[in-house]
């Protein structure tokens, strides 16, 4: 398979990278480092990349940033980080990236645990994972030519666990083996419209 995984070299992204390596021909962007660049929070960043790219079977997403900060603190500004970048860039892929995927191919998005089970500092976050979450559900029903979109919703991962154990006290962390096989079974697998949950 042909497969490009934006993010690659994120903390997620080189475990997800490492295993996909085997077998399968990736290319690798990431808004500073990869094959290619680019800044999913900028449509026209996408559709540069996707032209430069050209087929693929798969595409995984393992980007994206929201403003993590107290609600009495976020601004309108802070939100639309989260609006413009994870969540209207995850959904400019599918809108794109679905013109340069193979017939059956599939698209995997990476949202996370805040969407059902926020923690306090995360109300924008929280909201755009949720929000992912209802358009994966609702463009499977629409989107043509045998093309997947899932969501891989991950809790906090061990490889990260140090970084962020304060905001989530008494947490489990994630193996990072069930994080490489939340992605294989989007990418591999049948499933559709659906939110692959891995919180314990």
């Amino acid at each position: 398979m042909r497969i490009l995984i934006i993010g690659g070299h994120g903390t997620i992204g080189k475990k997800v990278t490492s295993h996909f390596a085997e077998g399968n021909d990736l290319v690798i962007a990431g808004r500073t480092s990869g094959d290619y660049t680019v800044d999913i929070s900028d449509s026209n960043s996408i559709q540069a990349l996707f032209e430069k790219v050209g087929s693929v079977d798969a595409v995984i997403c393992i980007a994206g940033e929201a403003k993590w900060a107290d609600f009495e603190e976020l601004t309108e500004a802070d939100y639309y980080i989260g609006l413009k970048s994870k969540l209207m860039g995850q959904v400019n892929l599918v809108r794109i990236g679905k013109n340069y995927l193979s017939k059956g191919g599939s698209i995997t998005l990476s949202t996370g645990i805040l969407a059902d089970d926020p923690v306090i500092k995360t109300t924008s976050a929280a909201m755009v994972n949720g929000g992912i979450h209802s358009f994966v559900q609702a463009v499977a029903l629409e989107i043509e030519d045998g093309i997947r979109v899932n969501a891989v919703s991950l809790g906090v991962v061990e490889d990260a666990y140090d970084k962020y154990r304060d905001y989530f006290p008494g947490h489990n962390p994630i193996p990072m083996t069930k994080v490489v096989n939340a992605y294989t079974r989007s990418v591999k697998g049948k499933d559709n419209g659906k939110i692959i949950r891995v919180y314990n």
